[in-house]
């Protein structure tokens, strides 16, 4: 009989989507379902579901949520995504939005006691519901304070006394902060508002919720699982995640080849693969002309798809541009993010109209374009939990030139390493960035050792199968340790 595990997520693909959380959620159920894992998926019934036409149908029952000094009805409804059981928490007073956790004003002011609300539905469902879960997995600050509640509110409800909490960290710059004198929302008891529990500068942190009151963390890269250990990436919680570190994994994240696969993608005008990289080329020129650029015969062509915001390297990026303007090379961006960004990189397209061209949005068939039609893919992160694109150009045979961080120090090995499949500079800078962009389109002259990269990274597998089996080796450890008193 295989473990019963509920996973908690604010997001998850197919349903509704912001970032990487929601691709690990979607991905990651299916893959232990496959393994024999009895797995559970909850999530917030937010508009994105709602607008999405997806087969989901009320579960006959009543919830009542406990907030505060009063107690919120809750409709559970119930659909599937790839056989996972799917079951969706409806309370529209605090799901019912146009984003999930902010416009791009900012966040919703209310953010804690909507994802206080989330945290505490997810367990009184799991009661009405008749799920026993031997492990309940959480992600990220908005579920942070499951954890707590089963420590607190739930410690000893015979329903849960086997039940072991692991948690998740996608991006520790992320952690649910929030003002002091909010506390009383949560419904937690006073005694957990101090600096070994929920405290954090004298607010409440969500994340440190998640990293204090959970068995078992987790983090999606073993190289992350190292620097958040650290002052430079801990962002203020490197102490907690030292303390905690017999309890701190890292599992890098799996991507899902029945998408993204050159040989089966129905996004891109050809087909191919690492025996016949013919349509790759004709990929190229359909990019080209999707971004209106003109280049000549043997010129590169570097793709990004990412966030246009610091995090992501833009900042040494907008620096090194005009110098890497000046090389035989072109270049295309698409993503949205940041005001300040966006208007930088707008402005160097339009300096620079006959090598850069930009598409601010989001556009799921475009990124698989840039991934195929693309020589180069560049990520200059300035840090990088795991990172999804650079697992993808590897497969689709675009070479990646990324920052030594994280997910991205993991997946790519450059010409210092045994079978190299990409290029990573270590040294924060532009010209750390503009060195390795230059050695990339040097080594692109070289058409029989470009081709030799192309294929080596074409045969890297970065499956979900692999992950999912790290986690059940973490969910068993997870429930000896509960079974033995060790947490």
């Amino acid at each position: 009989m295989g473990l019963n595990v509920l996973i908690a997520s604010p997001e998850a693909t197919p349903f509704a989507k912001t970032g990487g959380l929601a691709e690990v959620a979607g991905s990651l159920t299916v893959a232990l379902k496959d393994l024999g894992c009895n797995v559970a998926l909850i999530i917030p019934f937010h508009r994105q579901v709602a607008e999405g036409n997806f087969d989901v149908k009320p579960v006959d029952m009543d919830v009542a949520v406990p907030m505060g000094l009063r107690k919120i009805g809750v409709e559970v409804l119930k659909g599937t995504s790839k056989g996972v059981p799917v079951f969706f928490i409806r309370c529209d007073e605090y799901f019912d939005r146009s984003f999930l956790y902010g416009t791009p004003e900012g966040d919703y002011f209310d953010n804690l006691e909507r994802f206080a609300f989330f945290s505490r539905a997810v367990i009184e469902t799991a009661k009405a519901i008749g799920f026993r879960p031997d492990v309940i997995h959480c992600n990220d600050w908005q579920t942070g304070l499951v954890p707590a509640y089963l420590r607190d509110s739930y410690g000893k409800d015979p329903f849960f006394s086997k039940t072991a909490t692991v948690f998740t960290i996608h991006n520790i710059a992320y952690q649910g902060v929030f003002p002091a004198e909010l506390f009383r929302l949560t419904g937690l008891s006073p005694g957990l508002f101090t600096p070994e529990g929920l405290e954090f500068w004298g607010r409440i942190s969500l994340l440190k919720a998640g990293l204090v009151y959970s068995g078992t963390i987790t983090t999606v890269s073993t190289a992350y699982s190292r620097e958040i250990q650290t002052e430079e990436h801990g962002a203020g919680l490197e102490g907690v995640l030292r303390k905690r570190r017999e309890y701190l994994h890292g599992v890098l994240n799996g991507i899902d080849y029945g998408e993204w696969n050159p040989e089966t993608d129905p996004l891109i005008p050809e087909r191919y693969s690492e025996k016949d990289l013919r349509g790759k080329a004709l990929c190229k020129q359909a990019l080209l002309k999707e971004f209106g650029l003109e280049l000549k015969a043997g010129v590169p062509l570097i793709g990004m798809i990412s966030r246009l915001t610091e995090q992501k390297g833009f900042d040494i990026l907008c620096e090194a541009m005009p110098k890497l303007m000046e090389r035989g090379l072109g270049m295309v961006i698409l993503g949205s993010g940041d005001r300040k960004y966006q208007d930088l990189i707008k402005g160097l397209a339009v300096r620079y109209p006959e090598k850069l061209s930009v598409r601010i949005a989001f556009n799921h068939r475009l990124s698989h374009l840039v991934e195929a039609g693309s020589d180069i893919f560049l990520m200059p992160s300035r840090y990088e939990p795991c990172g999804l694109n650079q697992m993808y150009s590897l497969r689709y045979g675009t070479v990646p030139v990324v920052r030594a961080t994280g997910g991205l120090d993991d997946t790519v090995r450059d010409s210092a390493q045994e079978r190299p499949n990409g290029f990573k500079f270590a040294e924060y800078s532009p010209e750390a960035l503009t060195a390795k962009v230059m050695e990339a389109i040097a080594a692109y002259g070289d058409k029989k050792a470009w081709k030799a990269l192309q294929v080596e990274g074409m045969r890297e597998v970065f499956s979900w199968e692999a992950s999912a089996r790290k986690y059940m080796d973490i969910y068993t450890k997870a429930c000896s340790n509960l079974h033995k008193g060790n947490l």
